[in-house]
């Protein structure tokens, strides 16, 4: 019943998100696992011991959060083994770590605060990107949005959903572990550089295969634009997503960079240091708030095939 579960899952995060339901009295799955990992963060992550003892540190707490996840969701597996048409449950408890329809308002957001000023989507961007904001310029903010709803695409909705079809509940909800160690611990600083290893490999891991997943879905979405954006977004990913910092950001930002004639990518600033990074695409730099909403466009394309792909071999599943 694995795609069946995915489908479903997905369905629910796109058309009717659960959690928004109860989000006022209860905290996301993903919070929790964001405690467990401050609280060993501040208890192992001392700066006077060696960095090879931090290093094997993060690898204990990776490990410690993994096993936690783990039995939480057998947990949650075990209930629901007692209630009819227990993959109904299962699905339910996975769309909840989907992120696919959070993401879409995030990102429009963004590009309606910015249409009422500069500030108000200096503001809304700082809430989806770890990059410095406070002297962004139009521009600067619709790129930033744009390759946050590039990344979290694969990050958000393509690999978690992967990982749902190969594992189910453990499977979703071990990858979102990963992903939210990454994103806590797994910085190139002096305070994690050492103690996030493990997170971030791991996260570079489990990530692999959906970027890539990822990019092409985005270039088959580009084919109800046209071929030519089809084609273009192909060329971008194979040809700038290499070139990017992480081994996996670049293939879905690539791919929407391309397709829409977007230049994505390039210098900014991170704790003050400006950071060189590579162009994703070779299009308009000079991008807006309309840019934003054809950036999502085409992520609700390439979220709508993945949805129907699945919800095909769902149907597969089931009739044999």
């Amino acid at each position: 019943m694995s795609f069946t579960i995915a489908f479903l899952a997905l369905a629910v995060d796109r058309f009717f998100p659960l959690f928004g339901m109860f989000s006022k009295w209860i905290r996301h799955p993903v919070e929790w696992q964001g405690m467990l990992i401050s609280f060993f963060e501040r208890r192992w992550n001392d700066l006077q011991i060696s960095a090879l003892k931090r290093k094997r540190a993060g690898i204990f707490m990776l490990l410690i959060l993994i096993v936690v996840t783990l039995l939480i969701s057998f947990l949650l597996l075990f209930i629901f083994s007692f209630l009819p048409f227990s993959w109904i449950f299962e699905a339910l408890a996975a769309s909840v770590l989907l992120a696919g329809n959070d993401l879409k308002k995030a990102v429009a957001s963004v590009a309606e605060n910015l249409d009422i000023s500069i500030e108000e989507g200096r503001k809304q961007v700082s809430h989806i990107v770890g990059r410095d904001t406070k002297n962004l310029n139009e521009h600067e903010i619709s790129r930033a949005a744009i390759e946050s709803l590039a990344e979290n695409s694969s990050d958000g909705v393509i690999a978690p959903l992967f990982w749902l079809v190969i594992f189910g509940l453990p499977g979703i909800a071990v990858y979102k572990a990963i992903n939210t160690a990454d994103s806590m611990v797994g910085h190139l600083s002096e305070r994690y550089e050492n103690f996030g290893w493990a997170s971030a490999r791991t996260d570079d891991l489990v990530n692999w295969l959906p970027a890539r997943l990822s990019a092409l879905l985005y270039a088959v979405a580009a084919y109800f634009l046209s071929p030519e954006a089809a084609k273009n977004s192909l060329h971008a990913a194979i040809n700038d997503a290499p070139n990017h910092t992480s081994p996996n950001a670049g293939w879905p930002e690539a791919a929407l960079a391309g397709a829409l004639g977007f230049g994505l990518g390039g210098p900014r600033k991170y704790g003050g240091k400006t950071l060189d990074l590579a162009m994703m695409g070779a299009g308009k730099r000079d991008l807006t708030s309309k840019d934003i909403f054809e950036a999502i466009k085409l992520y609700s394309i390439m979220s709508g095939i993945a949805l129907v792909l699945v919800g095909f071999l769902a149907l597969l599943e089931l009739l044999f």
